[in-house]
């Protein structure tokens, strides 16, 4: 019989009570909140690990009375019934609680964003899953989750060619994350009149949720660059522009830190981002202009091979 981390549960114990009376003692709202989220993980493991230590407990009483030879034989009798029962129950107890003791995944309580795609099979594949999703659906049903579908493509015959949704719930990606894979099925479609068996296929991701993050942009650290057309023929309107993030300030570079970039120091840039001293006068043409036509730039622009993409105005992307 394997044995179980005895200090191990001790400790468990030991927190989990901990946790149950510093939220009896009223904390604040925060500070609740976080000792509710761990009471509520920890709950499951210490209620198994009791239940283990009372049927411990009450084997070691029947072993007692069974080595006393002044025990009546009917008493060793119906002992002797009841320690394989407590032997069994022993067993599927340390089995659980190894499993309750496992690292955790940090992902496995978030909700998840099931997909499901249709495989080989033409419209019997669509159908297929259609009958995978309708599945899932139900399942989290049953759990008290929610589903709510984020977009579907249905097939000609009925299913789905790809349906998103999203499943809210504790625990969703716990349950479902084993379920990615391609899920094969052989049957007699609906589409099938002869009553051939088809084989088709779906594939299932389930990724879980990600989580809500606040980036702050100021205004003062984006710069928007707008370029026209120069030359005889001159246009008006803004020809290509660039949106560029530009956080850090940097002072112009010195000669010798030109020749040898090895020798810069100070933070790095994204490479559209140059020192305000800085002039580019580029000699990319814009798409469907005269021949003459060059783009004018403005400070603060250098050129690099790997530019980003600009956007001309009604037009398609041109990298610089």
């Amino acid at each position: 019989m394997a044995r179980l981390p005895q200090e191990k549960m001790r400790e468990l114990e030991r927190r989990f009570s901990e946790v149950e009376a510093r939220m009896s003692a009223g904390p604040d709202a925060e500070t609740y909140v976080k000792l509710a989220s761990e009471y509520a993980e920890l709950d499951p493991v210490v209620a198994k690990i009791r239940d283990y230590q009372a049927v411990e407990s009450e084997l070691a009483d029947l072993n007692s009375l069974l080595s006393d030879r002044a025990t009546e034989r009917e008493m060793r009798e119906l002992a002797e019934m009841e320690v394989p029962e407590l032997e069994e129950r022993i067993e599927a107890l340390t089995s659980e609680i190894q499993l309750l003791l496992l690292p955790r995944d940090a992902a496995d309580e978030k909700s998840a964003v099931l997909e499901i795609r249709a495989g080989t099979g033409g419209s019997e594949a669509a159908l297929f899953a259609g009958d995978l999703f309708r599945m899932y659906e139900r399942y989290a049903s049953d759990k008290g989750w929610k589903v709510e579908v984020l977009s579907a493509s249905e097939g000609d015959a009925g299913g789905y060619k790809e349906i998103i949704a999203s499943v809210s719930g504790k625990g969703v990606f716990s349950r479902l994350k084993f379920e990615s894979g391609v899920h094969r099925v052989q049957r007699v479609p609906e589409t099938e009149a002869s009553g051939r068996i088809h084989t088709s296929a779906a594939t299932v991701a389930v990724l879980p949720e990600a989580e809500d993050i606040d980036i702050e942009v100021r205004q003062d650290d984006i710069r928007i660059d707008t370029m026209r057309a120069s030359g005889r023929v001159a246009s008006t309107s803004t020809q290509r522009i660039r949106l560029c993030a530009s956080p850090i300030s940097r002072p112009a570079l010195s000669s010798p830190a030109r020749k040898n970039p090895s020798t810069r120091t100070g933070p790095r840039r994204c490479r559209c981002c140059a020192p305000s001293s800085s002039t580019w006068n580029a000699s990319v043409p814009i798409a469907n202009a005269p021949p003459t036509a060059r783009a004018r730039s403005v400070p603060g622009i250098v050129p690099s091979a790997s530019a980003p993409i600009i956007f001309r105005k009604g037009g398609s992307p041109i990298t610089a």
